[in-house]
């Protein structure tokens, strides 16, 4: 039985593994880092520690993907393997972190209601705007996890210091899977990684998904994942 530890992105929970999960079969123990619990970045990585097995295989999203890299890189003992999900260790784009801080002092002001359709259209390939098994869970995660949840996140990890070259560093099996619609991680960023770590492993899907990869192409990250451990 493999044990794989899961970090989410941000304001995302366990909810955001749901259509994977059943679709990597009976051989594997799964846990889940409780990321939004976390009020600082410090306390971030310590949830990751204190959630992961002693040598971890971690399957890791966006923010949480970022915050594995951090990890793995400080903790390389305690890293058995690496899957990263929509994310670049090179840290958040200009106009992303433009985006976030425009946010912010709009949600400190207002209610928050989930998000808005301008956010779904950036993290979802359109054909999935209207899948209810896919924009009904991201809202559920967004109404429940909450302002503070995303506030927090936002504010301690709008800064994030460029990692690219440190993935060198990185001696155990990675998975990578990116999205060439992501708009939020351009492609040819993750692409680079490899040159810095060529052994890490490289998936980029064409077409059929945007950011959220785990809520909109489980299937094919299943396959991939499912390959990647048997080599383990």
């Amino acid at each position: 039985m493999t044990r794989l530890d899961f970090v989410p992105g941000t304001l995302c929970d366990e909810r955001m593994w749901y259509r994977l999960l059943p679709l990597l079969g009976d051989g594997f123990e799964f846990n889940h880092v409780p990321l939004h619990e976390a009020r600082s970045r410090t306390e971030m990585q310590t949830l990751i520690g204190a959630h992961s097995a002693p040598k971890a295989n971690l399957v890791s999203f966006s923010l949480g993907a970022y915050l594995a890299v951090e990890y793995a890189l400080a903790n390389p003992e305690r890293v058995n393997s690496l899957t990263i999900i929509a994310s670049s260790a090179k840290g958040l784009q200009e106009k992303e972190k433009a985006t976030r801080l425009r946010i912010i002092p709009l949600l400190e002001k207002n209610h928050y209601t989930g998000m808005t359709q301008m956010r779904l259209r950036e993290i979802l390939a359109p054909e999935h705007l209207d899948d209810p098994a896919i924009v009904d869970v991201i809202q559920d995660m967004a109404v429940e996890l909450g302002k503070d949840v995303l506030l927090t996140q936002f504010r301690t990890t709008i800064e994030r210091p460029d990692l690219m070259q440190r993935t060198g560093e990185l001696t155990c099996p990675i998975l990578i899977v990116a999205s060439e619609q992501d708009k939020l991680v351009p492609a040819d960023d993750i692409r680079e990684f490899t040159t810095y770590n060529p052994a890490a492993r490289l998936h980029v899907l064409q077409e059929g998904t945007g950011h959220m990869i785990p809520l909109e192409a489980p299937q094919v990250l299943a396959d991939y994942m499912l390959d990647f451990y048997r080599t383990l």
